[in-house]
């Protein structure tokens, strides 16, 4: 049994002389990596271990075993959902008319059997992408920006079949997104990319205990909440940062108590004291900023 599904060695690429992926190891984010992942466009540098195996050795083997949505996947207006699989089933020689029936009822799509494409909302457009990457039955799922475009109810409704396909189905899935929020709702493991480089991997388990608290005092006089807080000696961007007429406190908490007496006494209203800790998207802002 492999360690990793995906694994990479100082993979990198390389368009016009712009370093856009930079040493990437073990397999993470950006449409350019996942490209790579999938032979669609080939490396600079550095080589690709999918299922333990590198792809230039195994590639048929290994890509018969992937599912993948890059970019906004296309199907037929005028068909069905089942016709436009079978289609896409027939030219791959696999066609089984069993076997999309299970999909479409998978991504809850077979309710719908003689709904034609062109009146799928966004949502189901995205469903059925997915049914067509999983109707192989795939061990791992490549999807870039799945959610992207997507109105409350579809995000909603793509987190739950991920959480299904993964749990009861025991299919590997890399996702990429900028919805930091999602991110942290699904996956396991997460990785950073900045400019083209991993900068961080880690559990979710491990990125919970690396979540900052502080402390937000919502007041009525925001620049004298900073003089107070200048005259403490602390620092901006260190000690605290300012959110509209909210001050963010990232040090001497157990001190808050004392500090909303100054404020009062300085004759400011203290709406709000909140202790808060930091989400996914605040975390990567964070940790991008200091590397």
């Amino acid at each position: 049994m492999v360690d990793y599904v995906i694994e990479t060695n100082n993979l990198s690429k390389i368009y016009y002389k712009n370093k856009v992926v930079n040493s990437v190891k073990n397999g993470a984010g950006k449409t350019t990596t996942m490209c790579m992942l999938l032979n669609l466009t080939y490396p600079s540098e550095g080589d690709i271990f999918l299922f333990g195996k590198n792809v230039n050795n195994h590639s048929n083997e290994i890509y018969s075993n992937i599912g993948s949505i890059i970019e906004t996947p296309g199907f037929y207006e005028n068909l069905t959902a089942f016709e436009n699989l079978k289609i896409i089933s027939k030219i791959r020689g696999n066609f089984n008319p069993h076997n999309i029936n299970s999909v479409l009822q998978m991504v809850n799509l077979d309710n719908d059997k003689s709904k034609k494409f062109k009146d799928f909302s966004l949502g189901m457009k995205q469903r059925l992408g997915i049914a067509a990457a999983i109707m192989h039955s795939p061990e791992l799922l490549i999807l870039d920006e799945p959610i992207n475009g997507l109105d409350p109810f579809g995000i909603k409704e793509i987190r739950t079949l991920l959480k299904r396909l993964s749990h009861e189905f025991g299919i590997t899935i890399l996702i990429s997104s900028h919805i930091l929020s999602e991110i942290e709702n699904i996956a396991d493991v997460i990785g950073f990319m900045d400019n083209g480089i991993l900068i961080e991997e880690i559990s979710k388990e491990e990125l919970y205990t690396r979540l900052d608290k502080f402390v937000e005092f919502e007041v009525s006089d925001i620049d004298l909440a900073v003089d107070i807080f200048k005259k403490l000696e602390l620092k901006e961007n260190k000690d605290y940062v300012v959110k509209g007429d909210v001050l963010c406190l990232y040090t001497h908490l157990n001190l808050r108590d004392k500090f909303n007496a100054l404020f009062v006494k300085a004759g400011i209203d203290v709406k709000k004291v909140n202790l808060c800790e930091e989400n996914l998207e605040d975390f990567f802002t964070r940790f991008v900023s200091n590397n």
